[in-house]
């Protein structure tokens, strides 16, 4: 055990490091909405992720206990998924429900892996699939590490068996102390016995403590934002390290910052396309938020274990209860951040950052 944390230590070391331009592939850059599930075509919103140069576009499905098939809702839902694959959209299936429908039983977790093995047949360019949503949030998931350790190894084979290919995601969120999550969900695995990974990427929601910080902005506190990387990384080390699970860093395996971003409150002029009270105190302007987004995809990037930024969302939600981090207004219009999250993903594409010059030095809030 020793020798494993000592080399935890060093690998976080060695990836904590965010002075030279990113090691790996590349980092894909998409968006997490839901639309193209409510239009009867997909064209319109896949024009427009083409035109900012979006690499991946995550979509969820709601699942509900006893599911081994898609409902007739499902299936139209899954139908306009498929149109937007067949125009080459890479769809990153997040699939999962309330708390009280989560799959805690053997029974359940056969059920549920089973629906995405039949989504998977059903739509075969479908790769990427997200186990749940931010399990240590209690707002998705109750039943603790354990059960969602066996549901990742599950899942894991389920998938694997159909293709080996596909990319078992897990989902953390980032105020909800994940470290403490992720080290019972690795105490659990190594409990087991397993001797196969669960977990091909690791998936982690980087939501700042508000939308007016910085994203590189690091923490004291038990939550792991986008600044805390270092943190991140050793603690997913210390849960899995010597065990058949591989890191972050190691071969293929990365952590993809599966939603992030900063609430935005609406001009004047569009006030009455937005209904409701505001539930975050410190938006920002309109203005400021490209500024915050494009430093976000810019730092992920020189992160060297991560493979992914998913700004969360394309549209702007109606009700002012819910996001408005979005591109585009809820009118469809596009906001200043759309040309600021357009130029980050560029610079990505090109590989033209320069970590040494482009990122602030990490500071406490």
């Amino acid at each position: 055990m020793r020798a494993a944390l000592a080399t935890t230590a060093a690998l976080a070391a060695s990836l904590a490091c965010s002075c030279v331009a990113h090691a790996g592939p590349g980092l894909i850059v998409g968006v997490d909405d839901d639309t193209i599930k409510w239009l009867s075509r997909p064209n319109g919103i896949v024009a427009v992720n083409r035109d900012l140069g979006i690499d991946a576009l995550r979509v969820s499905l709601d699942w509900k206990r006893g599911e081994t098939r898609p409902t007739r809702l499902q299936q139209i839902y899954l139908h306009r998924i498929a149109l937007a694959v067949a125009m080459k959209e890479r769809v990153v299936l997040a699939v999962y429900g309330r708390p009280s429908q989560a799959p805690v039983t053997p029974l359940q977790r056969g059920q549920y892996c089973g629906f995405l093995v039949h989504v998977l047949k059903r739509i075969p360019a479908i790769e990427d699939v997200v186990i749940w949503n931010e399990v240590n949030n209690p707002m998705f998931w109750q039943a603790g590490p354990a059960a969602y350790e066996a549901l990742l190894a599950r899942c894991w084979d389920a998938l694997h068996g159909l293709r080996p290919s596909v990319n078992v995601i897990s989902s953390t969120a980032p105020h909800q102390d994940p470290g403490s999550f992720v080290a019972r969900l690795g105490a659990a695995y190594r409990a087991s016995g397993r001797t196969r990974p669960i977990i091909d990427t690791f998936g982690h929601n980087a939501y700042p403590e508000n939308s007016s910080e910085p994203p590189w902005a690091m923490h004291a506190t038990a939550s792991i934002d986008e600044g805390d990387y270092a943190r991140l990384i050793m603690l997913l080390g210390t849960a899995f390290a010597g065990t058949a699970q591989p890191l972050p860093g190691t071969g293929s395996t990365t952590i993809w910052y599966l939603e992030d971003g900063f609430q935005t409150r609406p001009p004047d002029r569009l006030r009455r396309h937005y209904g409701g009270k505001e539930s975050e105190r410190l938006v920002v302007g309109v203005q400021d938020q490209g500024g915050r987004l494009g430093a976000a995809v810019l730092l992920a990037y020189c992160q060297p274990a991560v493979g992914a930024f998913f700004n969360f969302e394309l549209l702007d939600e109606h009700k002012l209860r819910g996001w408005q981090s979005g591109l585009l207004y809820s009118t469809g219009q596009q906001k200043p951040a759309y040309e600021a999250f357009k130029r980050a993903i560029a610079a990505v594409h090109d590989r033209t950052v320069d970590c040494a010059k482009v990122l602030p030095a990490p500071t406490s809030p």
